[in-house]
């Protein structure tokens, strides 16, 4: 990331982070995001956790598990999130573009300890693979930036419809009385539709027919695996 500096000596001075740096603040970055150290800007929308006890009452054992597997899911899709707008905002050139994307991922930091936070509470854990995640996503950010800005905009927009539509799901089979669960759903979809606009208005690019469906599969693998890993 592209950050100014001052310097009381050198009015006007501004500094650019050497590509080394640039990738020694990611690594920085990665570690706390999976290592759970990330902190939310925003409360959780569904409140103040609750006491142990009070969190399970209303959940069957397999209802737990099914609202577990859904909310690891989750908290994947935002490891993915994370890792897929710091490599395309680390790559693009563009300040204001490369603004949009680092913005929409510090929301999705938000997302990823909201849904980490729910996993605490019914006594579950995020996923085994998400340094693998985070890499691979990070790696296809970086891919994507290449591609211009257009299409780097389109990577973004196509991203956040899918993960409109999984979110949508998952609205229809969480426990109706989940209601914690389902308060943190709802606010990360509104969420991922602000997104979507913001690429959208800035110019976002209808990706091909193909790049879609590829896009498709491989979110289906990722959440299969990740609702039992």
């Amino acid at each position: 990331m592209v950050e100014a500096h001052s310097n009381p000596q050198h009015s006007g001075f501004v500094r650019r982070n050497s590509p080394v740096e640039s990738l020694l603040a990611e690594v920085g970055r990665a570690l706390q995001v999976l290592g759970g150290s990330a902190q939310a800007g925003r409360p959780n929308p569904a409140g103040p956790q609750p006491m142990a006890a009070e969190a399970q009452e209303t959940l069957s054992p397999a209802e737990r598990q099914h609202a577990a597997g859904l909310m690891r899911v989750n908290h994947v899709g935002e490891i993915c999130a994370q890792a897929l707008y710091r490599g395309q905002a680390m790559f693009c050139r563009d300040e204001s573009i490369r603004n949009v994307l680092y913005q929409a991922a510090a929301e999705e930091v938000d997302h990823l300890v909201w849904c980490r936070e729910r996993l605490d509470e019914l006594e579950s854990r995020p996923s085994l693979l998400n340094p693998l995640w985070y890499a691979g996503s990070f790696s296809l950010g970086a891919l994507a930036s290449r591609a211009g800005i257009p299409r780097n905009l389109g990577f973004m927009a196509e991203t956040e419809r899918q993960v409109e539509q999984h979110l949508d799901s998952h609205l229809e089979t969480l426990p109706p009385q989940d209601t914690r669960s389902r308060r943190i759903v709802e606010q990360m979809r509104d969420d991922e539709i602000e997104h979507r606009t913001t690429a959208e208005t800035h110019g976002a690019a209808v990706l091909p027919a193909p790049v879609k469906l590829a896009m498709r599969l491989m979110s289906k693998v990722m959440t299969t695996t990740a609702y039992r890993i």
